[in-house]
């Protein structure tokens, strides 16, 4: 009898969860007017919903907005798109409008940061992306003034050296270069750069996989490691960490990268007398307990130096990978590039930061590649209150959505980039579109827009450019010979090289490339 009435009381239990549920599923579809998009179980941000391959109902599956790109808009006939979940329940609206968006992106108070979302990038401590409001403001004065023309100029000279390093003693005279994966060679150039331009860390070529007294794991390998796996860090159990060998490899990586930031900030404080004025210095006198300005705690303090070590090596690296990529497959724009690039040089010289702007075309490459490729393919934004927004649908007529409050406003980055209405041909890579004078800058957003726009956004153009322009100015990139796949066509060939996945920033999976010396005969 007792089992009977508890299995009864089960399952009035779980008949009351369900209507519960599928009442609130109704109230947000009507709170919208039902407007055009996908309804699924599974909410799009939830773990099990990016764990689980992309199922009609379910879920859309992890790294969608990139692979849809502006598919599902153009399905459903409107630039911006809802989608509904039942577990958890969810709200959200997708943007793919160039006017929506600045307006989203403009009004910070009606569409604020959900920084409960990035958890994952305050392990080490509350930092400038992981914050919003009056924290927010204080992060960024304290880091703004280190993204001055000065600090670029840095930024530029030290990547040349990098670089004609990386020719001059570790390539040498090889004729060819051969890369399984081109990561293998943007990541260091990345991190190097950052480590000297915006750290002070000078980290030389020949040093690279030397691990220093006291560390078990080289500064590379920790920074590779944590920004590969950051988000275990987030879905395991601490105590879970000892349970396999990779496990126990992440959790060495994040006490070694705590380690090496700790050290970091020791020895600069060591040499105050040393006046620098980079990224670092301003971080750290935001942390002088005899300042007056606005203070950083050490947690602070060290979460603010992981979120730009990620952000200046791992987002360099993998945009850089792909543009590798891109010439590697389209020859004609790399000679078209490599030709520019040769008019603007003078014979012998290496660039210097003043003919910046000259190269053009490295930086028409450079964008293209990020319009292809954004880093971040969404935004994550929400409603501080009951709105609305505007669109037009596939006839042209304008069509009022409402934004009910809470609602997540999500920036279809991927959608935008990949959208006919401000792109022609945008399945293309056309460099040349970013040389004309009228490109539609409102619908490029790699580096996020308004007051929340990434504030390195200079660094990493220059830092771009510069490695970009080296190289090509050196050696011809093409596309790893592999006999397994000699009979591809073109468009395998393609997929295959620009294959990625969703990580921290999108990430390739291989890219296997080689460079040759364009002296050689």
């Amino acid at each position: 009898m007792a089992t009977a009435t508890f299995v009864l009381f089960a399952c009035c239990l779980a008949f009351f969860y369900v209507f519960q549920k599928c009442g609130n599923f109704w109230k947000a579809v009507r709170s919208i007017n039902n407007h055009p998009g996908y309804r699924t179980l599974l909410a799009g941000d939830g773990a099990l919903a990016n764990l689980l391959p992309p199922t009609p109902g379910i879920t859309q599956g992890r790294n969608s907005f990139f692979l849809h790109k502006h598919r599902l808009f153009k399905q459903f006939g409107s630039d911006i798109i809802s989608a509904i979940s039942v577990w958890p329940s969810s709200t959200t609206l997708i943007l793919a409008d160039a006017a929506a968006i600045k307006e989203v992106t403009t009004y910070r108070s009606r569409f604020p940061k959900p920084v409960s979302q990035y958890t994952v990038l305050a392990f080490f401590g509350r930092n400038i992306v992981a914050s919003e409001g009056e924290e927010w403001k204080k992060y960024r004065k304290i880091s703004a003034p280190a993204f001055s023309d000065r600090n670029n100029k840095m930024v530029w000279e030290e990547t040349i050296k990098i670089m004609d390093s990386l020719f001059q003693d570790i390539w040498g005279d090889q004729q060819t270069i051969i890369t399984n994966h081109c990561v293998e060679i943007t990541l260091p150039i990345a991190l190097f750069v950052i480590g000297t331009a915006g750290f002070g860390r000078t980290i030389s070529w020949k040093d690279d996989d030397i691990i220093p007294p006291g560390h078990h794991l080289t500064f590379k390998d920790a920074l590779h490691i944590v920004s590969t796996d950051v988000f275990l860090k987030l879905i395991v159990p601490k105590p879970a960490f000892g349970l396999t060998q990779h496990l126990r490899n992440v959790r060495l990586a994040f006490d070694e990268l705590e380690r090496y930031m700790t050290e970091m900030i020791h020895e600069r404080q060591a040499a105050k007398n040393e006046e620098k004025y980079d990224l670092f210095s301003s971080l750290l006198g935001a942390n002088d307990a005899d300042s007056d300005e606005a203070k950083l705690s050490v947690n602070e303090l060290i979460g603010n130096i992981f979120i730009f070590l990620i952000a200046g090596h791992e987002t360099t690296a993998h945009t850089l990978c792909f543009t590798f990529a891109m010439l590697a497959l389209y020859q004609d724009e790399q000679e078209i590039l490599y030709q520019h690039i040769q008019s603007v040089l003078a014979q012998g010289k290496l660039p210097n930061y003043e003919t910046m702007p000259l190269f053009t075309h490295s930086m028409a490459v450079f964008y293209e590649t990020l319009r292809m490729f954004p880093p971040v393919p969404s935004i994550p934004k929400f409603s501080a209150e009951d709105t609305t927004l505007s669109t037009i649908d596939a006839e042209g007529n304008k069509v009022v959505v409402p934004v009910p409050r809470d609602a997540i406003i999500s920036i279809n980055v991927a959608g935008l980039h990949y959208n006919s209405r401000y792109w022609k041909d945008p399945m293309s890579f056309k460099p040349s579109r970013f040389l004309e004078k009228d490109w539609p800058r409102d619908a490029f957003l790699p580096f996020s827009a308004g007051a929340r726009a990434c504030l390195g956004r200079r660094f990493f153009e220059t830092e771009g450019i510069a490695i970009l322009t080296m190289l090509v100015s050196r050696y011809k990139i093409q596309v790893k010979d592999e006999p397994q796949f000699a009979g591809e066509t073109f468009e395998q060939r393609k997929d295959r090289i620009l294959a990625c996945k969703a990580g921290l920033t999108l990430t390739p999976i291989r890219v296997p490339l080689e460079f040759k010396l364009r002296d050689a005969k």
